[in-house]
């Protein structure tokens, strides 16, 4: 494959609140059995990227622990394989990372020593799949500076205030980019924060802007150079959904148990694949009652569990009722709980007799290791 894959994973999300005090955003659990960086790896290895570098910064442990071994996505390789990378502080550098581009800029010799022409630029919170060899193909023939994948939002429950949104022409040629608009955006255009861009080109304006003190890959790039670069836009109309808060995590594990959005990850080849784990089968007590969720493996249920994810080792106990709830690893539901419209974090203890309901639109959440 002619391109190395940038995987940006190190940024703080306060949208997830207690969900990531401890953990990276890419680090989140998804749909039973994946983490959320799980898809955008997958989708490089299966468009035969065979070099990826991960960046991360903040609650980083989780995140390397479930890279320590890059087989699993077909990257332990020889020749190029997976690198994760951290803000490196030395006598010249005592910086953290100071936003995207800086991210980048600190690992500019990755960049410098690869061969490949061009660089696929994403995050890594994002649930999807896509094949970044069209991309490609589709910068080629624009003859492209830049191209940046996004999707028409219209009749969608995707806030447009929440992305950066392009105005095109009839050529999709980017005329106008407004991050995250306050008022009415003029187009339904949305990006989705994946990027195509020749890798001599990158490292340019990386150098360009890191002269300036300037360290945002969306403002001080996209934005900056709107008018000069050529910047084309490529529509994806495919499933896809961010993970950057609550309710919008909330709603991407409930879409897992929608048939036709899992068998998109699970069924339709090339698929989505993780870093496994060796546990038996989830169980099923004979006073158990399962109804459309999703249980990891090493799970014992005793109780009802109705259209709700369930990840591994979760126990829930006799005359327990789970509904439209995510319950992550290690977790004990007591007898006679109630939990609905839940978010229970990993290792939280519910002690018998508990209710924790929460609302369709604002699920409540349980911290790590609590007990409640």
């Amino acid at each position: 494959m002619k391109a190395i894959g940038l995987i940006l994973a190190g940024g703080q999300s306060d949208r997830l609140k207690e969900l990531c005090d401890v953990r990276a955003t890419a680090a989140m659990p998804v749909g039973s059995s994946y983490r959320a960086i799980d898809f955008t790896l997958s989708n490089m290895s299966n468009s035969g990227i065979n070099k990826v570098a991960v960046i991360t910064q903040y609650n980083s442990r989780s995140l390397h622990d479930h890279l320590s071994s890059a087989k699993w996505w077909d990257l332990g390789r020889k020749q190029g394989g997976l690198f994760v990378f951290t803000p490196f502080l030395s006598k010249d550098n005592s910086y953290w990372f100071r936003g995207t581009a800086d991210s980048i800029y600190q690992n500019i010799t990755f960049l410098k020593r690869s061969n490949e022409p061009y660089v696929i630029i994403t995050g890594g919170d994002t649930i999807y799949k896509m094949d970044y060899q069209d991309i490609i193909n589709y910068h080629i023939d624009k003859n492209a500076d830049i191209t940046i994948v996004c999707k028409d939002i219209k009749n969608t429950d995707m806030d447009p205030h929440d992305f950066g949104i392009l105005e095109c022409d009839e050529n999709m040629r980017m005329t106008d980019f407004e991050e995250k608009p306050v008022d009415t955006p003029a187009s339904t255009l949305a990006s989705l924060g994946i990027y195509v861009i020749k890798r001599t080109l990158l490292i340019k304006l990386l150098e360009t802007i890191n002269a300036e003190d300037r360290y945002d890959f969306v403002r001080d790039i996209i934005t900056r150079y709107r008018k000069k670069l050529k910047i084309f836009g490529y529509c994806f109309d495919g499933y896809w959904k961010t993970i950057n808060s609550i309710t919008n995590y909330f709603n991407a594990n409930m879409d897992f148990l929608n048939r036709d959005v899992r068998n998109i990850f699970i069924k339709e080849k090339p698929y989505i694949e993780t870093k496994p784990k060796d546990e038996p089968p989830a169980k099923y007590n004979s006073g158990a009652e399962v109804k459309n969720a999703l249980i990891g493996s090493g799970s014992i249920i005793n109780g009802y569990v109705s259209n709700s994810v369930l990840f591994r080792k979760v126990f829930a106990s006799d005359g327990s009722s789970i509904n439209k709830s995510i319950i992550m690893e290690g977790s004990t539901i007591g007898k006679d709980c109630n939990i609905e419209y839940a978010i229970i974090d990993k290792e939280v203890v519910i002690s018998d007799g508990k209710n924790v309901i929460g609302q369709p639109d604002n699920p409540i959440v349980i911290s790590k290791g609590t007990v409640l």
